[in-house]
């Protein structure tokens, strides 16, 4: 693998490690199960058996959910690549 196929990889972990989120995570004692949700990303939730495990899952969904997704670019335009302060 050479460098230049590895570097977005990095560039995107280095993105998620460098952000902080909020994780709202709360039992159901309905279900005896946690739900996991991250509020400033529509759609990233995840769940499990324990709080433990929800919070697990959910930086897995964390990750799926930075993961790049193929773009239909227009001729003219540009895709760029920014990171937060």
């Amino acid at each position: 693998m050479s460098n230049n196929s590895i570097l977005p990889q990095i560039v995107r972990l280095l993105t998620i490690l460098c952000m902080k989120l909020r994780l709202v995570i709360e039992h159901d004692p309905e279900t005896d199960r946690w739900a996991a949700f991250f509020p400033e990303l529509p759609g990233c939730a995840s769940a499990g058996d324990t709080e433990e495990e929800a919070v697990r899952n959910a930086k897995e969904a964390l990750e799926l959910w930075f993961e790049p997704s193929p773009v239909s670019v227009p001729v003219g335009a540009k895709v760029l690549e920014i990171a937060l302060p």
